[in-house]
Protein backbone atom coordinates (compact mmCIF):
# COMPACT_ATOMS: atom_id res chain seq x y z
CA UNK A 1 0.00 0.00 0.00
CA UNK A 2 1.55 3.67 -1.13
CA UNK A 3 1.10 6.10 1.53
CA UNK A 4 1.88 10.14 1.67
CA UNK A 5 1.47 12.12 4.73
CA UNK A 6 -0.16 15.52 4.09
CA UNK A 7 1.04 18.64 6.07
CA UNK A 8 -0.45 21.79 5.83
CA UNK A 9 2.52 24.21 5.82
CA UNK A 10 1.82 28.03 6.58
CA UNK A 11 5.23 28.87 5.80
CA UNK A 12 5.79 29.84 9.87
CA UNK A 13 3.90 26.73 11.24
CA UNK A 14 3.13 23.34 9.82
CA UNK A 15 0.30 20.99 10.89
CA UNK A 16 -0.48 17.29 9.66
CA UNK A 17 -3.34 16.81 8.16
CA UNK A 18 -3.61 13.44 7.55
CA UNK A 19 -2.44 10.55 5.48
CA UNK A 20 -3.78 9.60 1.44
CA UNK A 21 -3.14 5.65 0.65
CA UNK A 22 -3.35 3.93 -2.86
CA UNK A 23 -3.68 0.41 -2.88
CA UNK A 24 -5.06 -1.62 -6.11
CA UNK A 25 -5.87 1.87 -7.81
CA UNK A 26 -8.38 2.60 -4.92
CA UNK A 27 -7.30 5.95 -2.92
CA UNK A 28 -8.58 6.62 0.93
CA UNK A 29 -8.06 9.52 3.07
CA UNK A 30 -7.76 9.68 6.64
CA UNK A 31 -7.73 12.65 9.10
CA UNK A 32 -4.76 12.57 11.77
CA UNK A 33 -6.78 12.84 14.88
CA UNK A 34 -5.12 15.89 16.11
CA UNK A 35 -6.42 17.62 13.13
CA UNK A 36 -10.01 15.79 13.83
CA UNK A 37 -9.41 17.57 17.52
CA UNK A 38 -8.67 21.15 16.08
CA UNK A 39 -9.90 20.82 12.56
CA UNK A 40 -10.00 23.60 9.69
CA UNK A 41 -12.49 23.21 6.65
CA UNK A 42 -9.89 22.18 3.90
CA UNK A 43 -12.47 20.90 1.67
CA UNK A 44 -15.88 21.41 3.63
CA UNK A 45 -18.11 19.90 0.65
CA UNK A 46 -16.05 17.12 -0.39
CA UNK A 47 -14.04 15.92 2.32
CA UNK A 48 -15.16 17.36 5.69
CA UNK A 49 -13.64 16.78 8.41
CA UNK A 50 -14.09 13.60 10.64
CA UNK A 51 -12.39 10.99 12.19
CA UNK A 52 -13.06 7.93 9.84
CA UNK A 53 -11.58 6.35 6.46
CA UNK A 54 -12.97 7.81 3.52
CA UNK A 55 -12.40 6.30 -0.18
CA UNK A 56 -12.84 8.28 -2.99
CA UNK A 57 -15.47 6.99 -5.23
CA UNK A 58 -16.22 10.08 -7.31
CA UNK A 59 -14.76 8.07 -10.35
CA UNK A 60 -16.10 10.88 -13.11
CA UNK A 61 -14.43 13.33 -11.59
CA UNK A 62 -10.25 12.67 -11.02
CA UNK A 63 -8.06 10.11 -9.42
CA UNK A 64 -8.03 11.73 -6.20
CA UNK A 65 -10.22 13.85 -3.94
CA UNK A 66 -10.50 17.53 -5.09
CA UNK A 67 -8.87 19.56 -2.79
CA UNK A 68 -5.35 17.22 -3.74
CA UNK A 69 -6.10 17.13 -7.41
CA UNK A 70 -5.69 21.13 -6.68
CA UNK A 71 -2.48 20.11 -6.26
CA UNK A 72 -1.88 18.79 -9.54
CA UNK A 73 -1.01 20.46 -12.58
CA UNK A 74 -2.73 19.71 -15.92
CA UNK A 75 -1.83 20.81 -19.61
CA UNK A 76 1.72 22.58 -19.44
CA UNK A 77 2.90 21.14 -15.92
CA UNK A 78 1.62 17.72 -16.83
CA UNK A 79 3.17 17.88 -20.16
CA UNK A 80 6.61 18.65 -18.13
CA UNK A 81 6.06 15.68 -15.23
CA UNK A 82 5.26 13.23 -17.83
CA UNK A 83 8.36 14.03 -19.64
CA UNK A 84 10.64 13.71 -16.31
CA UNK A 85 9.09 10.34 -15.52
CA UNK A 86 9.81 8.64 -19.10
CA UNK A 87 13.38 10.15 -18.47
CA UNK A 88 13.61 8.17 -15.11
CA UNK A 89 12.24 5.23 -16.96
CA UNK A 90 8.66 5.16 -15.63
CA UNK A 91 5.17 4.88 -17.70
CA UNK A 92 3.13 7.78 -16.66
CA UNK A 93 0.44 5.49 -17.76
CA UNK A 94 0.73 3.58 -14.78
CA UNK A 95 1.40 6.15 -12.48
CA UNK A 96 -0.83 6.84 -9.59
CA UNK A 97 -2.46 10.32 -8.35
CA UNK A 98 0.14 9.74 -5.41
CA UNK A 99 2.79 9.17 -7.12
CA UNK A 100 2.27 12.63 -8.81
CA UNK A 101 1.57 14.09 -5.46
CA UNK A 102 4.95 12.60 -4.14
CA UNK A 103 6.62 13.97 -7.58
CA UNK A 104 4.59 17.59 -6.44
CA UNK A 105 6.41 17.09 -2.65
CA UNK A 106 6.45 20.51 -1.39
CA UNK A 107 6.44 22.79 -4.35
CA UNK A 108 2.62 22.96 -5.15
CA UNK A 109 0.32 25.85 -5.50
CA UNK A 110 -1.22 26.46 -2.17
CA UNK A 111 -0.83 25.60 1.24
CA UNK A 112 -0.57 21.51 1.13
CA UNK A 113 2.48 19.56 1.02
CA UNK A 114 3.19 15.33 0.54
CA UNK A 115 5.69 13.67 2.09
CA UNK A 116 8.13 12.11 1.61
CA UNK A 117 8.44 13.87 -1.32
CA UNK A 118 9.95 12.23 -4.65
CA UNK A 119 11.95 14.85 -6.07
CA UNK A 120 13.92 17.23 -3.78
CA UNK A 121 14.39 19.96 -6.63
CA UNK A 122 12.00 21.59 -4.89
CA UNK A 123 14.69 22.72 -2.15
CA UNK A 124 16.60 24.52 -4.84
CA UNK A 125 16.70 28.44 -6.81
CA UNK A 126 18.57 28.52 -9.61
CA UNK A 127 18.49 31.74 -11.58
CA UNK A 128 15.96 32.01 -13.96
CA UNK A 129 17.00 33.15 -17.63
CA UNK A 130 13.39 34.16 -19.23
CA UNK A 131 14.75 34.45 -22.29
CA UNK A 132 16.12 30.65 -22.36
CA UNK A 133 13.33 29.41 -20.52
CA UNK A 134 10.17 30.82 -22.75
CA UNK A 135 12.91 29.56 -26.05
CA UNK A 136 12.50 26.08 -24.67
CA UNK A 137 8.98 25.94 -23.60
CA UNK A 138 8.25 27.26 -27.11
CA UNK A 139 9.98 24.49 -29.00
CA UNK A 140 8.56 21.80 -26.26
CA UNK A 141 4.87 22.88 -27.32
CA UNK A 142 6.38 22.03 -31.29
CA UNK A 143 7.40 18.63 -29.90
CA UNK A 144 11.02 18.91 -29.38
CA UNK A 145 12.76 16.14 -27.36
CA UNK A 146 15.24 18.30 -26.31
CA UNK A 147 16.05 17.50 -22.44
CA UNK A 148 14.01 20.47 -20.15
CA UNK A 149 16.19 22.96 -18.40
CA UNK A 150 16.49 22.05 -14.62
CA UNK A 151 15.20 26.09 -14.14
CA UNK A 152 12.31 24.91 -16.31
CA UNK A 153 11.36 21.61 -15.31
CA UNK A 154 11.62 22.96 -11.61
CA UNK A 155 9.38 26.32 -12.15
CA UNK A 156 7.11 24.78 -14.52
CA UNK A 157 5.91 21.64 -13.28
CA UNK A 158 3.56 22.58 -10.63
CA UNK A 159 1.15 25.41 -12.07
CA UNK A 160 -2.09 24.17 -13.85
CA UNK A 161 -3.56 25.20 -17.13
CA UNK A 162 -2.82 24.88 -20.30
CA UNK A 163 -0.53 27.34 -21.46
CA UNK A 164 3.78 27.56 -20.52
CA UNK A 165 4.07 28.88 -17.18
CA UNK A 166 6.67 29.28 -14.49
CA UNK A 167 6.96 30.10 -10.98
CA UNK A 168 9.32 32.51 -10.64
CA UNK A 169 10.64 35.16 -7.76
CA UNK A 170 11.62 38.22 -9.20
CA UNK A 171 13.93 41.04 -7.43
CA UNK A 172 13.65 44.30 -6.85
CA UNK A 173 16.69 44.96 -8.98
CA UNK A 174 14.58 42.12 -11.90
CA UNK A 175 16.80 38.98 -11.32
CA UNK A 176 14.76 35.91 -11.41
CA UNK A 177 15.50 32.47 -9.50
CA UNK A 178 13.11 29.96 -9.33
CA UNK A 179 9.52 30.50 -7.28
CA UNK A 180 8.85 27.13 -5.99
CA UNK A 181 11.47 26.75 -2.73
CA UNK A 182 11.21 29.62 0.22
CA UNK A 183 12.47 33.05 -1.26
CA UNK A 184 14.99 35.53 0.65
CA UNK A 185 13.57 39.33 1.47
CA UNK A 186 12.70 41.48 -1.60
CA UNK A 187 12.14 38.47 -3.57
CA UNK A 188 8.44 38.65 -5.06
CA UNK A 189 6.44 35.33 -5.80
CA UNK A 190 5.31 35.59 -9.26
CA UNK A 191 3.52 33.04 -12.22
CA UNK A 192 4.89 34.17 -15.68
CA UNK A 193 2.81 33.08 -18.82
CA UNK A 194 4.53 31.86 -22.45
CA UNK A 195 1.77 31.97 -25.26
CA UNK A 196 0.42 28.79 -26.14
CA UNK A 197 0.31 26.80 -29.87
CA UNK A 198 -2.88 28.47 -30.71
CA UNK A 199 -1.76 31.91 -29.41
CA UNK A 200 -0.18 35.02 -30.99
CA UNK A 201 3.05 36.54 -29.78
CA UNK A 202 0.49 39.14 -28.26
CA UNK A 203 -1.02 37.43 -25.94
CA UNK A 204 1.08 38.77 -22.89
CA UNK A 205 0.59 42.39 -24.10
CA UNK A 206 -3.53 41.09 -24.03
CA UNK A 207 -4.08 39.91 -21.18
CA UNK A 208 -2.05 42.91 -19.43
CA UNK A 209 -4.06 45.22 -20.93
CA UNK A 210 -7.54 43.10 -19.72
CA UNK A 211 -5.75 43.25 -16.08
CA UNK A 212 -6.14 46.94 -16.32
CA UNK A 213 -9.30 46.92 -17.82
CA UNK A 214 -10.32 44.39 -15.06
CA UNK A 215 -8.61 46.76 -12.69
CA UNK A 216 -10.53 49.19 -13.42
CA UNK A 217 -13.93 47.38 -13.85
CA UNK A 218 -13.69 46.49 -9.92
CA UNK A 219 -12.59 42.77 -10.14
CA UNK A 220 -10.08 42.07 -7.51
CA UNK A 221 -6.80 41.41 -8.77
CA UNK A 222 -3.25 40.66 -7.66
CA UNK A 223 -0.31 42.91 -9.16
CA UNK A 224 0.33 42.34 -12.38
CA UNK A 225 2.96 43.52 -14.80
CA UNK A 226 4.31 42.67 -18.42
CA UNK A 227 7.86 41.07 -18.49
CA UNK A 228 10.24 42.08 -21.72
CA UNK A 229 12.90 40.04 -22.63
CA UNK A 230 15.86 41.66 -25.14
CA UNK A 231 14.80 39.52 -27.70
CA UNK A 232 11.61 41.04 -28.09
CA UNK A 233 9.36 38.85 -26.20
CA UNK A 234 6.86 40.45 -23.93
CA UNK A 235 5.22 37.65 -21.41
CA UNK A 236 2.37 38.47 -18.62
CA UNK A 237 3.27 37.74 -15.17
CA UNK A 238 1.00 38.05 -11.65
CA UNK A 239 1.73 38.06 -8.10
CA UNK A 240 0.92 34.92 -6.70
CA UNK A 241 -2.35 35.12 -4.35
CA UNK A 242 -1.10 31.39 -2.65
CA UNK A 243 1.32 33.14 -0.92
CA UNK A 244 1.31 35.92 1.73
CA UNK A 245 5.80 36.92 1.80
CA UNK A 246 7.27 33.77 2.45
CA UNK A 247 3.83 32.59 3.83
CA UNK A 248 1.51 30.19 1.92
CA UNK A 249 -1.88 30.34 1.64
CA UNK A 250 -4.48 27.28 1.36
CA UNK A 251 -6.29 27.11 -2.34
CA UNK A 252 -9.12 25.49 -3.52
CA UNK A 253 -10.46 26.00 -6.78
CA UNK A 254 -14.06 25.86 -7.84
CA UNK A 255 -13.98 22.65 -9.60
CA UNK A 256 -11.67 21.17 -6.91
CA UNK A 257 -14.93 21.98 -3.95
CA UNK A 258 -17.67 20.35 -5.53
CA UNK A 259 -15.39 17.92 -7.98
CA UNK A 260 -16.62 19.52 -11.10
CA UNK A 261 -14.93 18.97 -14.39
CA UNK A 262 -13.27 22.01 -15.95
CA UNK A 263 -13.26 19.90 -19.06
CA UNK A 264 -16.38 20.30 -19.82
CA UNK A 265 -19.42 22.66 -19.02
CA UNK A 266 -20.10 21.35 -15.15
CA UNK A 267 -21.72 24.11 -13.54
CA UNK A 268 -23.44 27.51 -14.19
CA UNK A 269 -22.69 30.91 -12.94
CA UNK A 270 -25.62 30.49 -10.17
CA UNK A 271 -23.84 27.78 -8.37
CA UNK A 272 -20.48 29.89 -8.51
CA UNK A 273 -22.18 33.14 -6.95
CA UNK A 274 -24.26 30.36 -4.37
CA UNK A 275 -20.80 28.54 -4.05
CA UNK A 276 -19.67 32.20 -2.96
CA UNK A 277 -22.10 32.91 -0.80
CA UNK A 278 -22.26 29.31 1.37
CA UNK A 279 -18.51 29.24 1.65
CA UNK A 280 -17.41 33.13 2.80
CA UNK A 281 -20.98 34.41 4.37
CA UNK A 282 -20.05 37.37 2.95
CA UNK A 283 -22.71 39.03 0.83
CA UNK A 284 -19.31 41.60 -0.31
CA UNK A 285 -17.77 38.51 -1.87
CA UNK A 286 -21.07 37.58 -3.84
CA UNK A 287 -20.92 40.90 -5.18
CA UNK A 288 -17.38 40.12 -6.34
CA UNK A 289 -18.10 37.06 -8.27
CA UNK A 290 -21.21 38.76 -9.59
CA UNK A 291 -18.61 41.10 -11.10
CA UNK A 292 -16.71 38.52 -12.36
CA UNK A 293 -19.56 37.17 -13.72
CA UNK A 294 -20.28 40.33 -15.56
CA UNK A 295 -16.36 41.10 -16.65
CA UNK A 296 -16.47 37.52 -18.26
CA UNK A 297 -19.77 38.13 -20.45
CA UNK A 298 -18.72 41.92 -21.09
CA UNK A 299 -15.35 41.07 -21.83
CA UNK A 300 -15.52 38.25 -23.92
CA UNK A 301 -13.49 35.75 -21.42
CA UNK A 302 -15.33 32.70 -22.61
CA UNK A 303 -12.77 30.37 -20.85
CA UNK A 304 -14.31 30.53 -17.75
CA UNK A 305 -13.92 26.96 -16.10
CA UNK A 306 -14.17 25.72 -12.50
CA UNK A 307 -10.70 25.77 -12.21
CA UNK A 308 -10.61 29.82 -13.55
CA UNK A 309 -11.79 30.55 -10.30
CA UNK A 310 -11.01 29.59 -6.89
CA UNK A 311 -10.89 30.38 -2.66
CA UNK A 312 -8.56 30.85 -0.23
CA UNK A 313 -8.74 29.66 3.31
CA UNK A 314 -6.59 31.86 6.11
CA UNK A 315 -4.95 29.60 9.07
CA UNK A 316 -8.71 30.40 11.06
CA UNK A 317 -10.48 28.66 8.45
CA UNK A 318 -11.81 31.98 6.93
CA UNK A 319 -12.79 31.94 3.39
CA UNK A 320 -12.92 34.27 0.51
CA UNK A 321 -12.22 34.69 -2.96
CA UNK A 322 -9.37 34.59 -4.40
CA UNK A 323 -8.01 37.37 -6.78
CA UNK A 324 -8.89 37.01 -10.62
CA UNK A 325 -6.98 35.60 -12.78
CA UNK A 326 -7.12 33.66 -16.43
CA UNK A 327 -8.99 37.45 -17.43
CA UNK A 328 -8.45 37.47 -21.17
CA UNK A 329 -10.30 37.46 -24.20
CA UNK A 330 -11.40 34.19 -25.79
CA UNK A 331 -13.74 32.11 -27.13
CA UNK A 332 -14.90 29.10 -25.05
CA UNK A 333 -15.68 26.20 -26.53
CA UNK A 334 -17.60 26.29 -29.32
CA UNK A 335 -17.74 30.02 -28.92
CA UNK A 336 -19.37 29.90 -25.76
CA UNK A 337 -18.70 30.35 -21.65
CA UNK A 338 -18.29 27.34 -19.92
CA UNK A 339 -20.31 28.95 -17.23
CA UNK A 340 -23.50 29.34 -18.67
CA UNK A 341 -25.48 31.92 -17.41
CA UNK A 342 -28.95 31.50 -16.48
CA UNK A 343 -28.71 28.67 -18.68
CA UNK A 344 -27.54 30.56 -21.49
CA UNK A 345 -23.94 30.18 -22.78
CA UNK A 346 -23.97 31.77 -26.42
CA UNK A 347 -25.70 35.25 -25.52
CA UNK A 348 -26.26 36.04 -21.92
CA UNK A 349 -27.84 39.36 -21.75
CA UNK A 350 -28.05 42.08 -18.60
CA UNK A 351 -31.13 39.94 -17.65
CA UNK A 352 -30.10 36.61 -17.50
CA UNK A 353 -27.05 38.21 -15.15
CA UNK A 354 -29.42 40.15 -13.14
CA UNK A 355 -30.99 36.70 -12.26
CA UNK A 356 -28.55 35.15 -11.21
CA UNK A 357 -27.42 37.73 -8.77
CA UNK A 358 -30.88 38.17 -7.47
CA UNK A 359 -30.58 33.89 -6.87
CA UNK A 360 -27.89 34.68 -4.40
CA UNK A 361 -28.75 38.26 -2.71
CA UNK A 362 -27.65 40.73 -5.52
CA UNK A 363 -30.23 42.47 -5.59
CA UNK A 364 -31.33 44.43 -9.32
CA UNK A 365 -30.35 47.96 -8.34
CA UNK A 366 -27.31 46.68 -7.41
CA UNK A 367 -26.48 44.17 -10.22
CA UNK A 368 -27.28 47.54 -12.70
CA UNK A 369 -24.70 49.36 -10.48
CA UNK A 370 -21.92 46.83 -11.00
CA UNK A 371 -23.08 46.29 -14.81
CA UNK A 372 -22.55 49.37 -15.31
CA UNK A 373 -19.36 49.88 -13.60
CA UNK A 374 -17.70 46.98 -16.26
CA UNK A 375 -19.67 48.46 -18.82
CA UNK A 376 -17.51 51.52 -18.50
CA UNK A 377 -14.04 49.72 -17.74
CA UNK A 378 -14.60 47.78 -20.82
CA UNK A 379 -15.34 50.56 -23.64
CA UNK A 380 -11.97 51.94 -22.67
CA UNK A 381 -10.44 49.15 -24.46
CA UNK A 382 -8.54 50.79 -26.92
CA UNK A 383 -6.79 52.64 -24.27
CA UNK A 384 -5.73 50.07 -22.33
CA UNK A 385 -5.31 48.36 -25.41
CA UNK A 386 -2.29 50.70 -26.31
CA UNK A 387 -0.96 50.86 -23.03
CA UNK A 388 0.27 47.52 -22.97
CA UNK A 389 1.27 48.12 -26.19
CA UNK A 390 -1.29 45.65 -28.05
CA UNK A 391 -0.33 45.51 -31.91
CA UNK A 392 -3.40 47.50 -34.19
CA UNK A 393 -4.80 44.60 -35.71
CA UNK A 394 -5.83 42.55 -32.71
CA UNK A 395 -6.98 45.52 -30.34
CA UNK A 396 -9.43 46.49 -33.56
CA UNK A 397 -10.25 42.40 -33.68
CA UNK A 398 -10.95 42.31 -29.93
CA UNK A 399 -12.80 45.99 -29.77
CA UNK A 400 -15.22 44.66 -32.39
CA UNK A 401 -16.53 41.80 -30.57
CA UNK A 402 -16.61 43.54 -27.10
CA UNK A 403 -18.21 46.71 -28.66
CA UNK A 404 -21.17 44.11 -30.07
CA UNK A 405 -21.24 42.79 -26.81
CA UNK A 406 -21.47 45.78 -24.69
CA UNK A 407 -24.13 47.29 -27.16
CA UNK A 408 -26.51 44.60 -25.71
Amino acid sequence: MRRLEVRLDWGDQEVLVGTLAEQDRRVYFEYDPGFVRSPLPLSPFKLPVRPDLVEHLDRDFAGVFGVFNDSLPDGWGLLLMDREFRKRGFDPARLTALDRLAYIGTRGMGALTYHPPSDMDAQEAPRIDLVAVAGQAKRILEGSAEEVLPALRIAGGSPGGARPKVLVGVGDDGHMVSGTASLPDGVRHYLVKFPAREDGAEIGAVEAAYALMAREAGVDLPGTRLFETPDGGRYFGAERFDRDGDRRVHMHTLGGLFHASHRIPSMEYEGFLKATLVLTKDHRQVEEAFRRMAFNVLAHNRDDHVKNVSFLMDPSGTWRLAPGYDLVFSDGPAGHHTMAVAGEAEHPTEQDMLDVGQGSGVDARRGREILQEVRHAVGQWPDFARRTGVPAEAERRIGEVISRLGAR
